[in-house]
C-alpha cells in the first residue's frame, strides 16, 4: 500500500476537526465559568459522569471544598452545579477521545507501514504536543484550586495557545501530504507571511490573557476605550512596576489586544498589496483572499464582543474566528513556502 496515502491525510484532517471542536467547547467552558467544577482528575473513571443522585451529591460536596464555591458560588444549588459540570466533563472527555484518535490510527499506520520516515517523525511530535496540551489543562485547573477561585491567566494562555499550535502543526503536516510537490517561492514574501503569523499568535495569546483576566467586561466602548478617551488612564496605573500593566493588568492587557488587532489587519493588508506583484497560483489566491475575509470578520466579531460585554455565543464566535484566521494563515504560509 502506498505510503502517506489518503487515509493518513483523512486521519490528520479528522484530528484538526476534533481540535477545532475541542477549542469551541473549551471556549464555552471558560465563558460559562465551568472549568473548576471537577476538582479531581481520573483518567479512566473520569470519563463517566455521576449517574445517580448519590454520586451527584458526592461530586457537589467535593466541589464545595474548593475556593470557587466558598468565595463565589456558595449560592449554587445541585442543578447549578450540574450545569457547569457538564461543560468541563465534555471538555475532558473530548481531550481523551482526541488522544485515542491520534494514537490508535498512528499505531495502525506504523504497523502496516503506511507512513514515510518524515511523517513518522512529525506524528511523534504531534503526539508529544497533544500530551503536553493535556498536561497544561491539568496544570491550569490546579491553579484555581488553591487560594483564588480562578485559574492563572498565564496557564490559560499556555493551554489555549498550545491547542492552537497543535492544530496548526497538524494542519501543516496534512498540507505536506496533500501538496507533496512545492516550487521555489518568493523568500521575502514568505518571511513577511511568517512574521504576520507570529504577530497573529501573539494576538491569540493576548486574547487568552483577556479571557483569563475577564478583561472583556471593562472598557466596553469602541474605538475609544471609554467616552472621550482613546487610552484609559488605568492602562498604566493598575500594576507596579509599569510593565506588569501589559501582562497582568486588565486595562493594559485589553489595550494591547486592541492595538494588536489593528496591527494584524494592517499586516494582512500589506500581504494582499505585495502579493499583487507576484504571479500567484489558484491556491495562493485562495489563501490571500481568505485572509482578507477572515481578518475583517474577526475584527468585527472582536468589536461586537467588546461592545456587548462578552455574551457567551459571541465570545465563542470570536474564538472560532481566531481559529479559522490562524488556519487560513497556515494555509497561506504553506502555499508560499517552497
Amino acid at each position: 500500500m502506498k505510503k502517506d496515502n489518503k487515509r493518513v491525510i483523512y486521519w490528520l484532517l479528522t484530528g484538526c476537526a476534533l481540535i477545532f471542536i475541542m477549542v469551541i467547547v473549551g471556549g464555552i467552558t471558560r465563558l460559562t465559568h465551568s472549568g473548576l467544577s471537577i476538582s479531581n482528575y481520573k483518567l479512566i473513571s473520569g470519563t463517566i459522569p455521576p449517574t445517580n443522585e448519590v454520586e451527584w451529591e458526592a461530586a457537589f460536596e467535593l466541589y464545595k471544598q474548593y475556593p470557587e464555591y466558598k468565595k463565589l458560588n456558595n449560592h449554587f444549588s445541585l442543578q447549578d452545579f450540574k450545569d457547569i459540570y457538564f461543560w468541563e466533563w465534555l471538555h475532558r472527555v473530548l481531550g481523551r477521545f482526541i488522544g485515542l484518535v491520534f494514537i490508535l490510527p498512528f499505531l495502525y499506520f506504523l504497523i502496516t507501514k503506511q507512513l514515510t520516515k518524515p511523517t513518522i517523525k512529525k506524528a511523534i511530535i504531534l503526539l508529544f504536543m497533544g500530551g503536553f496540551q493535556g498536561f497544561l489543562g491539568w496544570y491550569m485547573v490546579k491553579s484555581g484550586l488553591v487560594d483564588r477561585p480562578d485559574v492563572s491567566h498565564y496557564r490559560l494562555a499556555a493551554h489555549l495557545t498550545t491547542a492552537f499550535l497543535t492544530f496548526a502543526y497538524t494542519f501543516w503536516v496534512a498540507l505536506d501530504l496533500i501538496f507533496p510537490n512545492r516550487k521555489e517561492r518568493d523568500t521575502k514574501f514568505r518571511n513577511l507571511v511568517r512574521f504576520t503569523l507570529i504577530i497573529l499568535v501573539l494576538q491569540i495569546i493576548y486574547g487568552a490573557f483577556v479571557a483569563g483576566l475577564d478583561a472583556g467586561w471593562i472598557h466596553n466602548h469602541w474605538p475609544m476605550m471609554s467616552e472621550g478617551k482613546l487610552i484609559h488612564e488605568t492602562v498604566f496605573i493598575e500594576q507596579n512596576p509599569i510593565y506588569k500593566n501589559f501582562i497582568e493588568g486588565k486595562s493594559g492587557v485589553q489595550f494591547v489586544h486592541r492595538t494588536l488587532a489593528y496591527f494584524v489587519v494592517f499586516l494582512i493588508l500589506v500581504l494582499w498589496k505585495k502579493s499583487r506583484q507576484l504571479v500567484r497560483t489558484v491556491n495562493q489566491n485562495k489563501g490571500i483572499y481568505g485572509l482578507l475575509i477572515m481578518v475583517a470578520v474577526q475584527f468585527v466579531l472582536g468589536v461586537l464582543t467588546l461592545l456587548l460585554q462578552v455574551p457567551v455565543w459571541l465570545g465563542v464566535a470570536h474564538q472560532v474566528g481566531a481559529f479559522i484566521l490562524l488556519s487560513t494563515m497556515v494555509f497561506t504560509l504553506h502555499r508560499f513556502t517552497k
